[in-house]
């Protein structure tokens, strides 16, 4: 079986995985970073979103073989104290219901606002919109991403 150097958070990892295993199970099986969610295995809902070089991926699609030599950041990585803009706006507004699909919408939010600091309404919308939320929080997400925006600029 190959072994794949990869650097996550910041930090070098060596995993044994067949070159076609989804990153996302080697994040939670091979290196037990489980806070990167399961939810569809299609790339269709966003549960699995990771940053990867800076853009935010669903890690259910994306190869192991195909991610070495690249940055990868998981929900355990944007912040060390849960103070990231983005987490500190999620817990103001109380946006989780159940919770499952917070860390990919997290990841989703952090990668969007590195592209845009200061996003309307209708912007926030069209990126989140990839990530289904089963709770329907998506008018917290909304207010949230925004609140995030507004402490960035701050």
């Amino acid at each position: 079986m190959p072994v794949y150097n990869l650097k996550i958070n910041g930090k070098p990892h060596t995993v044994e995985a067949d070159q076609d295993t989804p990153l996302l199970w080697v994040l939670r099986d091979h290196l037990d970073m489980v806070g990167t969610k399961f939810g569809c295995g299609i790339g269709q809902c966003g549960a699995c979103t990771v940053h990867v070089d800076g853009s935010a991926t669903r890690s259910c699609l994306l190869q192991v073989g195909n991610v070495e030599d690249m940055e990868i950041t998981t929900i355990e990585g944007i912040s060390e104290d849960a103070s990231h803009p983005v987490q500190l706006a999620w817990k103001e507004i109380d946006v989780p219901q159940c919770g499952y699909c917070q860390a990919g919408q997290i990841m989703s939010a952090t990668a969007f606002l590195e592209q845009n600091a200061n996003p309307s309404r209708s912007e926030i919308r069209d990126a989140m919109s990839g990530n289904i939320c089963r709770c329907a929080s998506y008018n917290r997400i909304e207010k949230a991403v925004e609140l995030a925006a507004s402490k960035k600029l701050s």
